[in-house]
């Protein structure tokens, strides 16, 4: 599991197993709560082009929001992040800000 960002009270973190999965995404973890459950899916991509949307969320719509644009200002950083991931390399996880 890669830990790719902290924002606010949230933890983005890609899971190595994801590879297969047909488009890229995060899962969205509660800070110190992340072996708990994921609360929510957005994926990072569409036939390899940016495009950042909800796939699933217990998040209220200003969390979402908020999280899309921030996934949005920072993707090349969390797309490569996401790479070297599922290349099983060390990530590096940053404070993103609003």
């Amino acid at each position: 599991m890669g830990q790719l960002a902290f924002l606010r009270m949230f933890i983005l973190v890609a899971i190595s197993l994801d590879v297969n999965d047909n488009r890229r995404h995060v899962h969205v973890f509660k800070r110190g709560m992340r072996h708990q459950y994921s609360l929510a899916k957005i994926w990072i991509e569409k036939n390899g082009e940016q495009c950042v949307e909800i796939a699933e969320s217990k998040l209220s719509a200003k969390d979402n929001e908020m999280l899309v644009a921030a996934i949005n200002r920072h993707w090349k950083f969390i797309n490569d992040q996401i790479t070297k991931t599922f290349n099983g390399e060390k990530t590096i996880a940053i404070d993103i800000e609003k």
